[in-house]
């Protein structure tokens, strides 16, 4: 064979190389609950925390399940085996978080996000867990954005109030000074969290500054900086700073957490906090993000 023709044959096996990991390379849309939980932990099918497996949520989507009542810290090397498994390699991922799950996402980035990552096969084994694909290993996760339905990474008065259980020791995570004070919000590895804040809140108004969607206020749903909460309310509340779109500083100059902006505010209050098994509430809102952004 001459020279010519084995660079030829050399060329081709390198393009057909190239063709192969284009055509493995895959994107996933990953759901992680909230509080109360619900779904099988380390069952990337089960959707039972946000309503019928069947209804579409996203390109490829996973459910990553937390048992929704023990700490952020006890719970996390969950969400890390899920973005192992289907963040890495030539892999990416959009991410979807409620309420408490937003917590866990931010923890998540802040602390781990500049960690080494083995590389995985996005083919699970027992628990959740991914073998390893190639040997290689990469820098944090490959991750598009985050999408939150009712962010709790800045807390919630009900849980300062003691509204909830004391004997979950998520509620003491998700006291407004603690969720705050957990890891720096500031540092998302580059990642935007586009928020979704809900307004339909009733009972608990008294409790919650501002708006809010029956469980989390805007302050928090908004993504908005500082160690404590305070309240944000939509434009036509004329006795409250409004809570600003996007991710400019809101009225009275208080400005929003690095890479945080709010990507719908809910100025009619339709939307609750809660999926209702049925990707109801702001979940729903997200769902339709979701399906019509993540490809």
């Amino acid at each position: 064979m001459s020279g010519f023709m084995r660079k030829l044959m050399s060329m081709c096996l390198v393009c057909l190389a190239a063709v192969s990991t284009q055509a493995s390379a895959e994107n996933y849309s990953l759901w992680i609950n909230g509080r109360t939980g619900g779904g099988v932990v380390g069952d990337y099918n089960s959707f039972s925390y946000w309503g019928p497996g069947g209804t579409a949520a996203g390109v490829n989507k996973k459910s990553v399940n937390w048992d929704g009542r023990s700490s952020i810290a006890s719970q996390n090397s969950k969400i890390r085996d899920a973005l192992d498994c289907f963040c890495t390699g030539a892999n990416w991922c959009y991410v979807a978080t409620h309420s408490a799950g937003d917590l866990m996402m931010g923890y998540t980035l802040a602390n781990y996000g500049a960690s080494s990552r083995m590389k995985k096969n996005p083919a699970t084994a027992s628990g959740g867990v991914c073998g390893n694909s190639d040997g290689g290993a990469q820098t944090g996760w490959n991750i598009k954005w985050v999408r939150t339905a009712s962010g709790a990474a800045g807390g919630t008065e009900l849980s300062d109030a003691g509204s909830w259980t004391t004997g979950e020791p998520l509620v003491s995570d998700l006291k407004t000074a603690t969720a705050r004070a957990m890891y720096d919000h500031n540092v998302t590895r580059g990642v935007m969290f586009y928020m979704y804040a809900g307004a339909k809140g009733t009972a608990y108004s008294a409790i919650l500054p501002g708006q809010d969607d029956e469980v989390v206020a805007y302050h928090s749903t908004g993504g908005v900086s500082g160690s404590g909460g305070a309240g944000f309310c939509n434009p036509s509340d004329w006795f409250c700073n409004d809570l600003t779109l996007g991710i400019a500083a809101n009225e009275g100059g208080k400005a929003k957490w690095t890479n945080h902006s709010v990507a719908f505010r809910d100025d009619a209050e339709a939307y609750n906090h809660y999926a209702n098994g049925n990707w109801g509430g702001i979940v729903g809102v997200v769902r339709s993000a979701m399906v019509n952004s993540a490809f």
